[in-house]
């Protein structure tokens, strides 16, 4: 009962910072320098004043600003983010079809951050001094130094043109559209593993450090040394009772760097031509599409809005010691 009304309050404070963020990037949109109804003309090869007033009409950038800010969040709440005047697309149409692929890196790319990082970091804290412990903390460094998109580039290069053992760019091989079910997920599996590695490896440095040095407090505890003293075998120490309390600070690191792997899709995206948000981004900013780019910072928002909660309900669920707090 304690969790439901937690979990309640959550949504509720999730659903108030999703509307902020929303009044929060209509307005910044909206002060950035520059008319988007010239934009507009511009794609058009020009427009006399009557066709500029007519463009601001039906984008209704005639109104007072207030009355925008209310519109654009009534038609968000009917699910209407508008029309995209550059791709000729209503938005919704365009984040449906990019944001599968966003979500299947992004979560693709935090699954093996957390699960290699953790394995790292179990195997560096048995033995603190030694040599695999000090490969992980080099790896780690590495990792969380190299800037993504060069750790993409690097990666592009060596295992797709050197060694071309992945594809270059895309997320499906075009030829096997009328494949098979099981031979076009197959493709995509393999289109998807150097964006994932990619995107994950800054944050696989993170979670191994962290996990190493949570595991390495948690073995030096008492109720650890008392289950030695009990008999038990090492690993059942290390598996059953330190691995589980040093999840904590792990997942709850995951969980505040979700919205860092979101953005680090854009950058990731753009270097294998992933077709997700984030080259779906960069094509609207270029073209100052603003619709697209706010329905595009939303779905973004949300993801991260998301992933936090989860993040704190699995929090609650592993450790009952925040479970019984408010």
């Amino acid at each position: 009962m304690l969790l439901a009304k937690q979990i309640l309050s959550r949504l509720a404070y999730a659903l108030a910072l999703l509307f902020a963020v929303l009044v929060l990037n209509f307005v910044l949109i909206h002060i950035a320098p520059g008319d988007i109804a010239d934009t507009i003309a511009g794609d058009m090869g020009g427009a006399t004043a009557e066709v500029m007033d007519q463009i601001r009409a039906d984008y209704g950038l005639d109104k007072p600003f207030i009355v925008q800010l209310g519109l654009y969040l009534w038609n968000v709440l009917h699910l209407d983010f508008g029309y995209s005047f550059f791709f000729n697309t209503p938005v919704t149409d365009l984040i449906a079809e990019r944001l599968p692929a966003t979500l299947l890196l992004v979560i693709t790319a935090q699954i093996f951050a957390l699960v290699i990082g953790v394995v790292l970091g179990v195997i560096s804290a048995k033995k603190p001094n030694g040599a695999l412990s000090h490969f992980v903390t080099l790896l780690a460094l590495f990792g969380y130094s190299a800037p993504v998109f060069w750790t993409g580039i690097m990666l592009l290069i060596t295992f797709s043109l050197i060694f071309p053992v992945f594809p270059v760019a895309n997320m499906i091989d075009v030829t096997l559209m009328d494949a098979p079910l099981w031979r076009q997920y197959l493709d995509v599996a393999h289109h998807l593993f150097l964006p994932a590695i990619t995107l994950a490896s800054v944050f696989l440095a993170l979670y191994s450090r962290l996990c190493r040095a949570s595991m390495l407090e948690v073995l030096g505890s008492d109720y650890i040394r008392t289950a030695r003293a009990k008999g038990l075998s090492p690993r059942e120490v290390i598996y059953k009772h330190a691995l589980k309390n040093s999840l904590g600070p792990v997942i709850t690191l995951a969980g505040l760097q979700f919205s860092a792997v979101v953005s680090g899709a854009v950058l990731v995206e753009t270097v294998f031509s992933w077709p997700g948000l984030g080259t779906l981004a960069l094509q609207s900013i270029l073209a100052r599409d603003t619709p697209t780019i706010l329905g595009i910072l939303f779905f973004s928002a949300l993801v991260v809005i998301i992933g936090n909660l989860l993040t704190d309900i699995a929090l609650r669920l592993i450790d009952p010691r925040i479970a019984n707090k408010g």
